[in-house]
């Protein structure tokens, strides 16, 4: 399956640990709108999985995350690309529910979504839930070193064969050229 799955903030914007709670905190991470819409020129299909407890700890609500996400995909719509799906956990981290990463729901739901399976389709994110939610329905995790990337490598037990790039942009020249490469 031509697909990515992209993680939001730390991937496509930039991240807060105060949270994006508008969409006006949300600006996009110089590249990635860009790199985006590479990929939907060489025809592989976009989603974003993310995790946003931000509604459940009542920062922001529904409605709210709804014109953040409006706002990325009009925003990559302008660079010429297309993201196909938002797929996103709005509980916190004591809700025990199941999509919020790194549990596997959100990944399963884009594969029931789509109708195939994930396995060794990419998934790049920029923090070891991201990387384990990945592996757990077999695809094949990507670590870039945007948002909590760079932490990320320092603290993460996880990364054993996780390819590491600077940002979206890099990992995308990688894939569309065929080098990427583990760490």
């Amino acid at each position: 399956m031509n697909l990515v799955i992209l993680d939001r903030d730390g991937v496509i914007n930039y991240d807060s640990d105060e949270y994006i709670k508008s969409p006006d905190e949300w600006v996009p991470i110089p590249g990635s709108l860009e790199a985006i819409a590479r990929l939907t020129r060489e025809g592989y299909r976009v989603v974003v999985a993310t995790n946003q407890s931000g509604v459940a700890r009542g920062l922001f609500d529904t409605d709210t995350l709804n014109r953040i996400h409006r706002k990325m995909l009009q925003a990559v719509r302008n660079k010429g690309g297309e993201i196909d799906g938002v797929f996103f956990c709005p509980h916190g981290p004591d809700d025990r529910c199941r999509c919020r990463k790194p549990r596997a729901g959100l990944f399963e739901e884009i594969a029931e979504r789509l109708k195939g399976n994930l396995i060794g389709v990419y998934a790049v994110g920029d923090s070891e839930r991201d990387i384990i939610a990945a592996r757990d329905v077999m695809a094949q995790p990507v670590l870039v070193k945007t948002g909590k990337g760079k932490r990320t490598l320092k603290s993460s037990g996880h990364l054993r064969d996780v390819p590491v790039y600077d940002d979206l942009a890099q990992f995308v020249d990688a894939l569309l050229t065929e080098s990427v490469r583990a760490s």
